[in-house]
């Protein structure tokens, strides 16, 4: 078996070959959005204080020597993605996800696969966007399959036998535990990882549909991560099933296949 901290190395990589490269969970129509309100914020929920640290990297990454309009544009890009990053892990990840990875990751040390299986239907049916479900099922069965083909184990050979008999999707938070239980590696590491996954991929996406710069964008992703492990703390001492009531966020998800043209599929 390969070494857990290896494994979830691997997993977590940007060039593993998942694909989550071409959606933006509506983070591209919450842009689009937030232009048409006339500069307001992407109501994703309210904007926090600027960082001191924050607005002085925001500075350094290539701000210097733009127009007060560009320097303008940079503070509000950098506001944006803060709000757009905490909701994801507050509210996507601390209240959904999170929690269906803790709770998939049980079930599967436990071989409960009746369990994962009406967990599995519980995310689908928690994502009022079409486009949302098909992605995180289409990204969850990917998974599976490339880890399975790169670390066969009997585990994911019954994920993979449940997907084909239509018992599960799965969707991506069931397939990352499923994955991460195989690979040893633990629970709580297990939700830290894909909130940092799904955190990183957020930025990604908004380095390309903002004008922000790298430096500024992962110092925000490091404030974000640095509140990860709190989240987790959350999920772990609630114990819960995963729950949603996040509409804005919803609102940009479900928006995202009217744009006329974009970048992302969703």
């Amino acid at each position: 078996m390969i070494d857990p901290l290896l494994a979830i190395l691997h997993l977590c990589d940007s060039l593993f070959p998942l694909g989550a490269f071409a959606y933006s969970d509506g983070l591209e129509a919450a842009v689009r959005l937030s232009d048409q309100t006339s500069g307001s914020d992407p109501g994703v929920r309210p904007l926090h204080a600027a960082s001191p640290g924050v607005d002085r990297v925001a500075a350094d990454d290539g701000a210097r020597g733009q127009t007060p309009s560009g320097r303008e544009d940079r503070a509000k890009a950098v506001e944006f993605l803060r709000g757009w990053l905490d909701a994801t892990l507050d509210e996507a990840i601390g209240r959904a996800d999170g929690p269906a990875v803790w709770s998939a990751w049980r079930a599967v040390q436990e071989n409960d696969w009746p369990a994962i299986a009406t967990l599995d239907r519980e995310v689908i049916a928690l994502r009022p966007s079409l486009a949302s479900r098909r992605s995180s099922r289409a990204l969850g069965l990917r998974l599976v399959t490339t880890w399975s083909a790169l670390h066969p184990d009997r585990r994911l050979a019954c994920a993979i036998a449940d997907a084909r008999a239509g018992r599960i999707a799965p969707v991506l938070p069931v397939a990352f535990a499923i994955v991460c239980a195989s690979g040893g590696i633990g629970r709580r590491e297990s939700v830290e990882a894909f909130a940092y996954t799904r955190l990183a991929a957020a930025v990604s996406a908004a380095m390309r549909l903002l004008p922000i710069g790298q430096t500024s964008a992962h110092g925000l992703l490091a404030q974000a991560l640095d509140r990860v492990p709190v989240a987790v703390d959350g999920i772990a001492r609630r114990n819960a099933p995963p729950e949603s009531f996040a509409p804005m966020l919803d609102v940009a998800a479900m928006s995202q296949q009217y744009l006329h043209s974009r970048l992302f599929r969703s």
